[in-house]
């Protein structure tokens, strides 16, 4: 499949899944993908959710079918620091319990090769000309191009200062792009000029403002979504 993600062609991007597996196949199929779609997950595959091994299983497969690009979600991120530092007390805080038991797993080191590759392999962040993706944002009082000096790798896994109100309300973003994110649960999409965020929340199924995994499709900005049914 391309390796480079264009605007030639639909942009799909998906948030965070949290290993609801029956919501993500639920979601693709009120899409009706086409053979050119390319799809950006943002990010937060795992956690939380029950079926956090089958989700990953399932993205290594659509990604033989599809155009997909997988970024690094703060729990990849938290998952990986235990895995190479064997110190599970912030991930296993955050959930982590709930992968071990999708894999089986006792400690979390013998889960398979291809999905700590998968891990591995994912992206901070990815750009096209018009569009910025990355799991928790950017600084709004920067320009991208500041971010991309001035942050580390983790700050755009963790970044939630563009959500607080006072740059929601006036749309102060110094951003010459839109940004597009997940990380922080919110009852409804944000569709603005400079930030899409569509982190609804689907694990959270117990809130009733919450509990839906949603999906924009770009550049329309035409937002798709599924109740979780996990």
């Amino acid at each position: 499949m391309a390796d480079h993600l264009t605007e030639n062609h639909r942009i799909i991007a998906i948030g965070d899944i949290h290993g609801c597996l029956y919501s993500l196949h639920k979601l693709l199929e009120k899409l009706e993908l086409r053979k050119t779609d390319q799809l950006v997950f943002l990010g937060d595959y795992i956690d939380r959710g029950k079926y956090s091994k089958d989700v990953v299983d399932y993205l290594i497969e659509l990604r033989d079918r599809y155009s997909c690009f997988f970024l690094m979600g703060n729990h990849e991120l938290m998952f990986l620091n235990f895995f190479e530092a064997n110190d599970p007390s912030l991930w296993l805080q955050n959930g982590g319990e709930a992968m071990l038991e999708s894999y089986g797993s006792k400690d979390g080191h013998d889960l398979p090769d291809t999905h700590i590759e998968f891990f591995r392999s994912c992206l901070y962040y990815l750009q096209t000309e018009h569009f910025f993706f990355v799991h928790g944002g950017l600084d709004p009082e920067m320009s991208v191009e500041e971010n991309l000096k001035y942050l580390g790798p983790e700050d755009f896994c963790w970044m939630r200062i563009h959500l607080r109100s006072p740059y929601l309300e006036e749309e102060r973003y110094k951003w010459q792009k839109t940004v597009v994110c997940g990380h922080t649960p919110i009852p409804d999409p944000v569709l603005l000029e400079k930030l899409i965020a569509i982190d609804t929340g689907c694990v959270y199924n117990d809130n009733p403002l919450l509990g839906k995994l949603s999906a924009v499709i770009l550049p329309e900005r035409v937002i798709i979504q599924a109740e979780n049914i996990d």
